[in-house]
């Protein structure tokens, strides 16, 4: 049997500087947020997402410079807590009793990317970047990605891939930048397809929805649920290949933004 590998990292600048932040806030889940010392552990995409929620959720306060509060300067850094990202995700999320700072109910790829606007804030330059507009990407999405023959969003689209419809409460914006420019190497192992032959030579592939020491099943290309005893099978090899391919050349770098607001959009049912 063949099972998979830690994935490896891989990074595209050139994308990033191009990254959008049309929607307002995103959300939270796997995305887990590290305590990091410098700008350039931060991926840009989650920099620039992080100022379209600083811009809604903190200017009114902090201003537009983050100098508005007597003894804060968050461009430059002048912090009263918050010296470690962890101890900043503690303040977001707990806020000050007593101050006029509130406990904000941000998940991960929020905590994520506001934490990396401000470490960078004093370097940030909104008018470089290429602002992503989350309606022009759904139509990307729908129309010249072709995203929905293997993904689903809200009840429409294939079950081959999995299904988007939360993807923006679920994933960073640097971990799904770095997912369309980059596939494989940012697969996360629980979305790997596998490849499985029965004694009789039938061959099998598609991706795992649950596995145990003895059973698999599998959704395969035809969106067919199949259950198969592992001790029955002749071959089970999880592939490293992901079947999604790179947009890094399909999309230009803004069509690319477009796309990636409208992923950070998606959050679920309302309700």
């Amino acid at each position: 049997m063949a099972y998979s590998s830690k994935p490896r990292e891989n990074r595209h600048d050139s994308v990033r500087r191009t990254i959008g932040c049309g929607v307002l806030v995103v959300a939270g889940g796997i995305g887990h947020l590290v305590a990091q010392g410098h700008a350039g552990q931060y991926a840009q995409a989650d920099i620039v997402y992080g100022s379209a929620i600083y811009a809604g959720q903190c200017a009114q306060c902090h201003g537009p410079n983050g100098d508005q509060v007597g003894g804060i300067n968050l461009r430059s850094g002048q912090l009263r807590r918050g010296g470690t990202d962890d101890e900043l995700r503690g303040v977001l999320t707990s806020g000050i009793s007593g101050t006029g700072m509130p406990a904000f109910k941000f998940d991960a790829p929020e905590l994520t990317g506001i934490i990396a606007y401000l470490r960078n804030m004093r370097d940030f330059e909104a008018k470089a970047v290429a602002v992503g507009d989350a309606n022009r990407g759904q139509a990307l999405f729908d129309g010249k990605g072709a995203c929905a023959t293997c993904h689903r969003v809200n009840g429409t689209g294939s079950r081959t891939g999995p299904n988007l419809s939360q993807i923006g409460s679920v994933r960073p914006a640097g971990a799904l930048e770095q997912t369309l420019v980059d596939p494989t190497g940012s697969m996360l192992p629980l979305n790997r397809s596998v490849r499985a032959v029965t004694r009789d030579g039938k061959v099998i592939t598609g991706r795992r929805l649950n596995e145990d020491t003895y059973t698999v099943v599998l959704i395969d290309q035809q969106e067919r649920l199949v259950s198969l005893m592992k001790p029955d099978l002749q071959e089970y090899t999880v592939l490293k290949t992901s079947p999604m391919p790179s947009y890094a050349g399909r999309l230009t770098s803004g069509e690319l933004a477009d796309v990636l607001a409208y992923l950070l959009s998606l959050k679920g049912p309302k309700s």
